[in-house]
C-alpha cells in the first residue's frame, strides 16, 4: 500500500503542474484585466500598477515566477484587495466554507445511507418509492430554489433561524448546512439503494441467508460494505467540492466563503486569487482521491494496491 501511495503522490506531481499552467494562461487570456474600471486610469499610473504586480514582465517570466512561488507555498498578493496576500483570503475564508462542508457532508452522507438502505431492503414498495421521490426532489429542486424558501420558512415566518450571516452561533450555520447537504442526500440514497439492490441478489449474501445468520448481520457485515463502493468512489470529487464552498448557499445566507471569493475573483480579473483557490480544490481532489482509494481496498478485500 505504501508503493501506491507513493507513487500516487509522484503522478500527483505533473498533474497540478498541468492544472496550474492551464489555469495560468487560461486566466491571462481572458479579456480585460483586473485594473479595468469605469473610469480609466493614466498611461503612468496603470504603468505603475502593472510594475508593482509584475504585470509589465512578459507572460512567460510571469508563469515562470508564478510557479517559484507556488513551490515555496507563496500564491502572491491579490490584485483587488489591497495588502492582503491570497493566502490570507484562503486562511480568513476556507475555514468559514468547511464550517458549512464538513457538517452538511457528514449529515448527507448519514441520512443518504439510510435512505438508500431502507429503499433497497424495502424495494419496490413504498418506503422504496418515498426516498426515491425525496431523492429526484433534492437532485432536480436547486439550491437558489431551496435556500430562499427554506428562510421564508423557518428564518421568516417562523422566526427559529436567523435569515443570513453567522453571527448569531450555531444556529446562523443550520440553514446553510441544510440547504448544502439536500443535493448530496440525493445522490447518495440514490447510489447506496442501487449498490444494496446489486449486493442483496449476490451469491454470497445468499449463503450468508441459508446460513441462518440474522437479517441485520447480513445487511450491515456483509452487504452494506460492497454496497458503499460506490459511494466511496463519488465522495472524493464531492468532498473538495462541498467543503471549498458553495457561491449560491454563501450568497443567499451571506457566508464569507470560499466559494463567493473564487467567483469574486473570476469576475473581478484577479489572476492570483483564482488560481489559489484552483491549485487548493485540485490538491484535495487528489488528496481525498487518494483516501478513497484506500478505502476502497479496505472495504473489498479483492482490490490489491499495488
Amino acid at each position: 500500500m505504501l508503493r501506491f501511495i507513493l507513487r500516487r503522490l509522484l503522478v500527483a506531481i505533473p498533474t497540478l503542474f498541468v492544472i496550474v499552467t492551464a489555469t495560468f494562461f487560461l486566466m491571462r487570456a481572458a479579456p480585460g484585466n483586473p485594473f479595468d474600471g469605469e473610469r480609466k486610469l493614466p498611461p503612468a499610473i496603470m504603468k505603475n500598477i502593472e510594475a508593482r504586480y509584475g504585470l509589465d514582465k512578459p507572460l512567460i517570466v510571469q508563469y515562470g515566477d508564478y510557479l517559484a512561488d507556488v513551490v515555496r507555498g507563496d500564491f502572491g498578493p491579490s490584485l483587488k484587495y489591497t495588502g492582503k496576500s491570497v493566502n490570507q483570503i484562503i486562511a480568513e475564508n476556507f475555514p468559514t466554507s468547511l464550517k458549512i462542508g464538513l457538517p452538511a457532508l457528514i449529515l448527507a452522507t448519514f441520512l443518504g445511507i439510510l435512505l438508500g438502505v431502507i429503499a433497497a431492503l424495502k424495494h419496490n414498495r413504498w418506503p422504496d418509492y418515498s426516498a426515491m421521490a425525496i431523492a429526484i426532489l433534492g437532485i432536480c429542486i436547486p439550491t437558489f430554489v431551496t435556500a430562499p424558501l427554506l428562510v421564508l420558512i423557518f428564518a421568516v415566518k417562523l422566526s427559529w433561524l436567523p435569515i443570513a450571516g453567522i453571527t448569531q452561533g450555531l444556529k446562523s450555520y443550520i440553514l446553510p448546512v441544510i440547504v448544502l447537504s439536500l443535493p448530496l442526500i440525493a445522490v447518495i440514497s440514490r447510489l447506496v439503494r442501487a449498490g444494496m439492490i446489486e449486493t442483496l441478489n449476490s451469491n454470497y449474501v445468499r449463503t450468508a441467508r441459508a446460513k441462518g445468520l440474522p437479517e441485520h448481520t447480513v445487511v450491515i457485515r456483509h452487504a452494506l460494505k460492497t454496497a458503499l463502493l460506490p459511494l466511496v468512489s463519488y465522495l472524493g470529487p464531492a468532498c473538495a467540492a462541498i467543503i471549498t464552498g458553495s457561491l449560491v448557499v454563501e450568497k443567499i445566507f451571506g457566508v464569507p466563503g470560499l466559494g463567493k471569493s473564487f467567483v469574486l475573483g473570476a469576475l473581478q480579473r484577479d489572476y492570483t486569487v483564482v488560481m489559489g483557490v484552483v491549485i487548493l480544490y485540485a490538491v484535495l481532489v487528489i488528496a481525498l482521491n487518494l483516501i478513497a482509494d484506500v478505502l476502497y481496498a479496505v472495504l473489498d478485500p479483492r482490490v490489491k494496491l499495488t
